[in-house]
């Protein structure tokens, strides 16, 4: 019996419901692997549906669609190999599972996920069941411990396998990108590793999925926890290794392939254009296009995204008003030269004359306030949306994560839009990934190699233009100390007399924290956006609309 098998680690982008285009992609990779002399393709968590499928595997239809590609893949498997582990949603008798099959010469072998996370952006308890760990799967004289995603992340499934036999761990994965994953993945690992003293492989899948992007970044560990395969990150990518018995009946691995991976600056940034990319295609978008003001968030959201769809398929608009100062036009004007996209300029100023004249003998006796500004928003939401509809181009809000805290943003107004590249990132990072970009490049992106963000744009002191010589720190603090605040808030739930000891205003961090409750039905009703935090808003922080606990020690 052979003892020696070649695994590949096949890190795709599979296309959330499109099961069809996704058995496509799991019989071409096979293909391609089988003529390698491959002898055991790894696909990701539920490979077969896209993760996540979310409520799609309620569906009875849905279920049955993919029992029917489970029948192709035994029927193809008959041919001799490759065989394959393949990640599905399962009935069993009644019960969903989220489900694992090892496929080959017409026999399937599963095994479930035991772990159902239901925290941060998971919620599997709701749709799936979970009763027992499954034992080592038999594989051409290597028995196989296979793990879903979560279970690797305890130790108590992993030492069942190891207990009844296994002599490698196998975890196939559906784990989202944030800023703190990348380290966290290898660290539990090593773990696995070392309290059962067996090899590893880690497969993870790749691609944009509504506010989720997946890293990819799949590995594999021997049993002293050294790396022995590391795939790249933000990519598709097929790579393998040998496993043999030694002596000691130990699997040992060979074919050492370790690519370099982003961190930091780089991951978000990359996060931000895959997930803008593959958002704009799998919804079957023509192209993109956003309001230009010449500040640095338009910037930004531009360049990501020509760098996710090239510049033919970005469209920037900009509408100024008598608040608009010709630095502004002139830095819009620039982004655009830099991204090379077309640019178009609709001023708004007889528009919102219009609107002022006709609200005169309503608001007689009424000072100017917010509500004249944000007239001026939502005439600017109002254009944006007509061009959206006329020519089919997708619009992208621009807001980041600062302003949508404290809702400095106006609903029906900037905050219009199908999709938002910044929506998870916070001011300071905006200004930082900026940088980064202007003095970095790589093979992911469509746009050219070079400055992307005009210098005065980065420079300027940031300002909304609603009004005369308006400065975004006449309401807000300077957002490095706003953003220090909101991260204790937001990311750690720290207590705000925590905040508060670390040197802030009593009386600000109250004022942030009231703020950033009282928006939250302003984020109810936000475009969608790419994840890069632990705690993004949306599945990862509910909070009431309702609530009148607006103070906390």
């Amino acid at each position: 019996m052979k003892t020696n098998v070649k695994i590949y680690l096949c890190q795709l982008n599979f296309h959330v419901g499109d099961l069809d285009k996704n058995l496509e992609k799991i019989i071409s990779t096979r293909k391609n692997v089988k003529k390698q002399g491959g002898d055991l393709c790894v696909f990701s968590e539920l490979s077969i549906t896209g993760y996540p499928p979310e409520d799609l595997v309620l569906r009875k239809s849905f279920i049955y669609a993919v029992e029917d590609i489970i029948d192709k893949l035994l029927a193809l498997s008959k041919d001799g190999g490759p065989a394959l582990i393949i990640g599905y949603p399962r009935n069993d008798n009644g019960k969903l599972k989220n489900s694992a099959a090892l496929i080959d010469n017409g026999i399937i072998s599963i095994v479930d996920k035991f772990h159902l996370p239901s925290y941060g952006v998971f919620d599997e308890a709701r749709v799936f069941h979970s009763e027992r760990v499954s034992g080592p799967i038999a594989f051409r004289g290597i028995r196989i411990g296979l793990m879903i995603c979560e279970d690797m992340w305890f130790s108590d499934v992993s030492e069942s396998l190891q207990e009844s036999g296994a002599q490698i761990l196998v975890v196939i994965n559906g784990s989202p990108y944030d800023q703190n994953k990348e380290d966290e993945r290898i660290s539990v690992a090593v773990s696995r590793v070392i309290e059962t003293n067996l090899p590893l492989i880690y497969v993870n899948q790749i691609g944009g999925q509504d506010e989720l992007v997946f890293d990819g970044g799949s590995f594999a560990l021997d049993n002293n926890s050294k790396l022995c395969l590391q795939n790249s990150l933000w990519k598709e990518e097929v790579n393998y290794i040998e496993i043999f018995n030694n002596n000691n009946n130990l699997i040992e691995i060979s074919n050492f392939i370790i690519n370099k991976i982003s961190n930091g600056l780089e991951s978000k940034y990359n996060a931000m254009v895959l997930g803008l990319r593959d958002y704009v295609i799998k919804n079957n978008f023509k192209g993109v296009l956003l309001g230009l003001s010449g500040g640095i968030d338009s910037a930004l959201a531009a360049a990501i995204a020509v760098d996710a769809l090239g510049s033919e398929k970005v469209r920037g608009i900009r509408m100024p008003s008598k608040y608009s100062s010709k630095g502004s036009l002139d830095d819009a004007e620039e982004t655009g030269k830099l991204l090379n996209i077309r640019i178009d300029t609709i001023n708004i100023e007889e528009i919102n004359s219009v609107y002022s004249n006709n609200l005169e003998e309503l608001f007689t006796g009424l000072a100017n306030d917010l509500t004249e500004e944000n007239i001026q928003s939502r005439i600017r939401g109002v254009i944006l949306m007509a061009i959206s509809n006329k020519f089919g181009d997708m619009l992208i809000s621009t807001g980041n994560k600062s302003e949508i805290s404290v809702g400095y943003t106006t609903i029906y107004g900037d905050m219009n839009g199908g999709f938002s590249a910044l929506k998870d990132a916070y001011k300071t990072d905006v200004y930082e990934l900026s940088k980064w970009r202007n003095s970095n490049y790589n093979d992911l992106f469509l746009g050219s190699n070079g400055p992307a963000i005009p210098i005065n744009s980065i420079k300027k002191e940031p300002s909304a233009e609603l009004n005369l010589n308006q400065k975004d720190q006449d309401s807000l603090p300077p957002y490095e100390i706003l953003d220090e605040i909101l991260k204790s808030i937001i990311e750690d739930e720290a207590s705000l007399d925590s905040i508060i000891k670390l040197g802030h205003d009593r009386e600000l961090v109250n004022r942030i924290y009231r703020l950033l409750l009282l928006s939250e039905y302003k984020r109810r009703q936000s475009a969608p956006g790419v994840k890069l935090t632990a705690r993004s808003f949306g599945k990862e922080r509910r909070y009431p609309i309702t609530n009148a606990f607006l103070y906390d020690k």
